[in-house]
């Protein structure tokens, strides 16, 4: 690890150890508040010094100083809250079979400065990935990466480092399977896979992320074998079986042994759950959004002669269409030539338009294609029969995603996977969700969306 990662490690440590005494000297002011009698502060030192140790010791023990970048913060912030939790009530424990004859501690006083930890926390955090990310698009803690591979795969990933550099990675070179391009968006193609242990000694790289989707495991288990001499951290782009086959049954056929894969289509309570959830969140979203809305169609109208809604036919579940509403972005003749997709700079928006898709205010009236059961919350985005019919030809399983609900939101496009993006890329992150729903996902993909609505540059 860089002196500079191991720095920022260091200041996270220091920042959770300031937030946490807050959080113990608020609970005994708010306690003293309450009850004069509690006494002074100086004989509950020892009782905020073990909290301290046990909160810290289960937040260190649950690795939690060394989260990986890829991880998503809302599950780091579960495993904060569960890590806190631990340290909390070890240090009840602790303070009962330690300090039980030498003061009288208060229960109350520590179960408000867990809450306040639990708080103060997730605040340190905020403030601590504004500074990583701060200093990584200066070049501060970034982790130098080579990436196998020059194909489209490579491709994408590249992109997405270039995009995204409070993210953490600097690229310093391609590996080349075979004879390709010397160059990828501008990046040097280093050398061949012959020449990865020495590329990886020289260029002194942190991570090298296998961009080879169809390789076989064969062909894998040497690159890994050849970057693992060099300790540096691995990273292999699944193929498609692999998220086909993130969970199989084992089944035989008069004892021949056969994989089944899991049936990914919600079942029983869980899509009754669903369910329950879209008409709970459409309803709130369509009483709270009303006046939004309702301004928004009136400068909708005012600007451009057409209708306030543009309704379009898309693809939903199990493939049969239905009518998906939008406010009008564009004018009224913007398809007279046909179906297209929109880019950057389209010149066929409006200018309330422009405005309308920059903050995603246009997919506001999916909400009532939810209420009326056409849509989901959350789910693979919906695409038009004539896009569906194209891409059935060329993506593997693309029709899967028709297996559920279409959504308003996906994992796809929380990823970054949106607007004019690979489609065989939007289908493997929508097959992952599919394959691992639950209602917690969901709830992660609605708060990373409604985060991302200021923020996302693909939006156009």
């Amino acid at each position: 690890m860089k002196r500079s990662q191991v720095t920022l490690v260091l200041v996270q440590v220091i920042f959770d150890i300031l937030f946490a005494a807050l959080a113990v000297a608020l609970a005994y002011r708010i306690t003293l508040a309450r009850d004069p009698s509690v006494g002074a502060a100086g004989q509950y030192l020892g009782q905020m010094l073990i909290y301290l140790s046990t909160v810290i010791g289960a937040i260190f023990f649950s690795k939690l100083y060394t989260r990986s970048r890829g991880q998503p913060r809302l599950q780091e912030l579960m495993a904060l809250y569960r890590a806190v939790t631990l340290g909390s009530l070890l240090a009840v424990a602790f303070i009962s079979f330690l300090l039980k004859n030498i003061i009288d501690y208060r229960r109350p006083m520590l179960v408000l400065a867990w809450l306040l930890t639990l708080g103060l926390l997730t605040l340190s955090r905020v403030l601590h990935i504004q500074l990583q990310r701060w200093l990584m698009r200066r070049g501060v803690g970034n982790n130098d990466v080579l990436l196998v591979g020059t194909g489209e795969v490579a491709r994408i990933v590249l992109q997405k480092m270039l995009n995204s550099p409070q993210l953490g990675y600097r690229p310093v070179g391609l590996v080349a399977v075979e004879d390709g391009p010397q160059k990828v968006l501008g990046l040097p193609v280093l050398g061949k896979m012959a020449d990865l242990p020495r590329l990886v000694e020289k260029q002194q790289v942190q991570e090298v992320i296998i961009c080879l989707p169809e390789a076989t495991h064969r062909e894998l288990v040497q690159i890994v074998a050849q970057c693992e001499r060099e300790r540096v951290s691995i990273r292999i782009y699944p193929d498609v079986f692999q998220i086909m086959a993130s969970e199989v049954s084992i089944s035989d056929l008069a004892g021949l042994p056969l994989l089944t894969m899991r049936d990914v289509a919600l079942r029983g309570w869980h899509l009754a759950m669903k369910r329950a959830v879209d008409i709970a969140g459409s309803l709130a979203a369509l009483v709270l959004l009303s006046p939004l809305m309702m301004l928004t169609a009136l400068l909708v109208k005012l600007e451009s002669p057409g209708p306030v809604f543009y309704v379009q036919e898309r693809m939903g579940l199990d493939a049969k269409p239905f009518l998906m509403l939008k406010f009008r972005s564009m004018r009224d003749d913007a398809e007279q030539k046909g179906p297209g997709w929109t880019t950057a700079d389209d010149p066929r928006r409006t200018r309330i338009g422009t405005l309308l898709r920059k903050l995603s205010i246009d997919e506001l009236p999916q909400f009532i294609n939810v209420l009326l059961g056409d849509m989901s919350l959350v789910g693979p985005r919906p695409e038009r029969p004539v896009y569906v019919e194209q891409f059935r030809q060329s993506i593997p399983r693309y029709m899967d995603r028709h297996r559920e609900k279409a959504g308003i939101t996906g994992w796809a496009q929380v990823n970054g996977l949106r607007g004019d993006t690979s489609i065989a890329e939007r289908t493997k992150y929508d097959l992952w969700y599919i394959e691992n729903w639950s209602i917690w996902l969901d709830f992660q993909i609605m708060v990373r969306t409604v985060l991302r609505m200021f923020s996302d540059r693909q939006a156009y």
